[in-house]
This record gives C-alpha cells, sequence and structure tokens, in this order.
C-alpha cells in the first residue's frame, strides 16, 4: 500500500517505536493522527510531523473513537499502528508470601489488550469506509513481544497480555479479509525505548549482550522499517514476526 495522503494512526506514537514509525510514516507522505497519553509529547510530535494529536487511552472507547474521528477529518484513515502499552513486574507469589496483585493484572491486560482489541476494531470501521487501492483498503499493525511467546519470571501479566494479541492476529486477518483489510504483528525483542532507558546501564549493556547477533538492543526506527515493509507488502497478513536478533528469552 502506498500511504501518500493517506491517514496513519499511530498509538503511543509520541515517544519509542511509535515515534519512530510515524516519523517513517511521515516521510513516506502520510498525514499522522497521534493517539497518546496527555502527559506524553504528542503534541510537539505532531507539529513536528505536519499532523494531529489526538488526547487517548486506548483501551477507553469514547476516548479512542473520538481520535479516529479526529484521524477521518484528516483524510482517508488506511492505516493503524498500535505500539501503545504497559509493563510491571508481578509474580503470582510475591516475596513476601502474599498473592500477586489481581489489580494490577487486570490493568496491564486493559492497556495491552483490551486496548489493542479497541483501537483495531474502531480503526477497521474507518478504514472499511474507504474505496479499495489495487484490492486494499487498510492495513493495522499491532505490538505483541517475544515475551507473549516466552515470557520471564515476573513477566506474567505483561507476557499473558502479549499473547493474547499474538492470538488475535490471524483471527481478526481473517475477520477483516472481506473488507480488504490485513493485519499483522511485530514481536519486538529487547528495545532501547524509554521504558528500557530507566534502568541503569550495566543491566542494560548485559541484556544487549543477551543479543546473539548483533550484540546490542534494537533501534526503534528498525521497528519503523519494518513496519513500513509490512505496510508495503500486499501479501503479508496474519503474521506475527519477530525482530529480536534471535533473541530466546531465558526463564529470568
Amino acid at each position: 500500500m502506498d500511504v501518500k495522503n493517506a491517514v496513519a494512526i499511530v498509538t503511543g506514537g509520541a515517544s519509542g517505536l511509535g515515534l519512530a514509525t510515524a516519523r517513517r510514516l511521515a516521510a513516506k507522505g502520510a498525514k499522522v493522527l497521534i493517539a497518546d497519553l496527555a502527559t506524553s509529547h504528542g503534541a510537539d510530535v505532531a507539529k513536528e510531523l505536519g499532523g494531529g494529536f489526538a488526547v487517548a487511552d486506548v483501551a477507553d472507547e469514547v476516548s479512542m473513537q473520538a481520535a479516529v474521528e479526529q484521524a477521518e477529518a484528516m483524510g482517508p484513515v488506511r492505516v493503524l499502528v498500535h505500539c501503545a502499552g504497559r509493563g510491571g513486574p508481578l509474580r503470582l507469589i510475591e516475596k513476601d508470601g502474599s498473592a500477586g496483585s489481581l489489580a494490577h493484572f487486570q490493568e496491564v491486560i486493559r492497556v495491552n489488550l483490551t486496548g489493542t482489541f479497541n483501537a483495531v476494531r474502531l480503526a477497521a470501521v474507518a478504514m472499511a469506509k474507504t474505496d479499495p487501492i489495487e484490492g486494499e483498503r487498510g492495513v493495522c499493525i499491532l505490538t505483541a513481544s517475544i515475551a507473549g511467546i516466552e515470557g520471564q519470571i515476573g513477566q506474567i501479566p505483561y507476557a499473558t497480555s502479549k499473547a493474547g494479541v499474538i492470538g488475535m492476529t490471524v483471527v481478526a486477518a481473517r475477520d477483516l479479509a472481506s473488507k480488504n483489510i490485513r493485519v499483522c504483528t511485530i514481536a519486538p525483542g529487547i528495545f532501547d525505548t524509554p521504558m528500557l532507558q530507566r534502568l541503569p546501564d550495566a543491566i542494560k549493556a548485559s541484556l544487549a549482550q543477551g543479543v546473539p547477533n548483533p550484540h546490542r538492543l534494537g533501534i526503534p526506527d528498525e521497528y519503523g522499517k519494518l513496519a513500513m515493509s509490512i505496510i508495503e507488502n500486499g501479501y503479508l497478513n496474519g503474521e506475527t514476526i519477530r525482530l529480536d536478533g534471535a533473541l530466546r528469552m531465558a526463564p529470568r
């Protein structure tokens, strides 16, 4: 799909993977709508890219619907890149012997899994209204994680939510096939994003050395490159693609 003059919604687009992808989309001529939290730099990014910014919680129907409507006002919506998400450690039995927090588990599921469903369903409705171009109306790119395949100890809510996104991918692709909308998922490994930058340098260096090849953290623009490849390759559909330097996560 050629994104020139098309509208692309990028959730979590104010930083990290989303920001890198938003910049690539804008460079290809897309009109980019950043959907992110009020505390983000979304307004500054929108100004930089000449696009729009919508304050939205991806798991909230009202604010996400408003974001999609704002995108529709900019032109035909043809791309969703869904990068918004959250982490947070949790174990079934904590160090003090107490049970892991149900509220924390539910919140991670709400943002990462329910938020993905919410963003895809609302964006897909907007895409389905457009006229097909070379047999396509739109492309949805979701973000999982290799933790959704081999999660580590302490990652149970995050790993569960991302496994759900992986499971959603082929079902969503089949569901939206009649509307000529493709769905793929990227499962990143360890990327140098704001979430990871909170860690000490020594820990980041150790994580980087665990990646077989190359021995480094992923660069957000590498996610952006893959997202653009998926958008531009009309035969990629229903697939989850690992982007991890051949890393396979150990139990801890």
